[in-house]
């Protein structure tokens, strides 16, 4: 754990040199990939274990409501995280097992075309693994969000945003710093509004 040896203002020199580590370009693309989605009327699913189920659920919340400017009128991002049906989620986990709690709700909610965003600080979370191998089997293109050395995720997933940091709190608050910027420059995509507007 990180913090647990450094200093507040080393901690925090530290995370400020790990942002500036983020690839730019594979943040734009996740960025083009949920607009080409919106485009597309194709659902964006979200999946994650632990601190990135929060960061799941954050994502797709601020996807659902924070890329809109007009609430009447503006055409939404079809966008779910699937780690918010818990009465689902423990069913699956307690028949089946608790590798298959993603991959049957894709069976039931996913298509062809759809976009599936996969959150494992280490890479390995088999039911994130899972849940990307029956996307990428079944026409979904995957995007993998992870941090350490991207383990198996990184490999399989179409996409990739990696934070390269051997610390899963940095990574999680790394992910939540680039969701942040995605949020941001998709309502200026699919509002029509440009950043000065959307500041004010």
């Amino acid at each position: 754990m990180l913090a647990a040896n450094l200093g507040a203002r080393e901690y925090l020199d530290r995370v400020c040199r790990e942002i500036q580590r983020i690839d730019a370009a594979q943040l734009e693309t996740v960025a083009e990939l949920i607009e080409r989605a919106y485009h597309a009327n194709r659902f964006v699913f979200v999946i994650g274990n632990g601190g990135s189920a929060s960061s799941a659920s954050h994502l797709c919340e601020d996807l659902n409501k924070c890329t809109l400017r007009d609430f009447e009128s503006q055409k939404r991002l079809k966008v779910l995280s699937l780690t918010d049906n818990t009465a689902g989620i423990m069913a699956w986990a307690n028949d089946e097992g608790y590798d298959r709690v993603f991959l049957e709700q894709l069976k039931t909610y996913a298509s062809p075309g759809d976009l599936l965003l996969a959150i494992s600080g280490s890479g390995n979370s088999p039911n994130i693994l899972k849940g990307v191998e029956w996307a990428n089997a079944n026409g979904l293109t995957t995007v993998g969000i992870t941090g350490y050395s991207g383990g198996k995720l990184l490999e399989m997933a179409h996409h990739s945003l990696h934070c390269p940091v051997d610390d899963m709190g940095t990574a999680e608050s790394l992910h939540l710093v680039a969701f942040h910027w995605l949020i941001g420059d998709l309502y200026r995509r699919m509002s029509g509004s440009d950043a000065s507007e959307s500041s004010a």
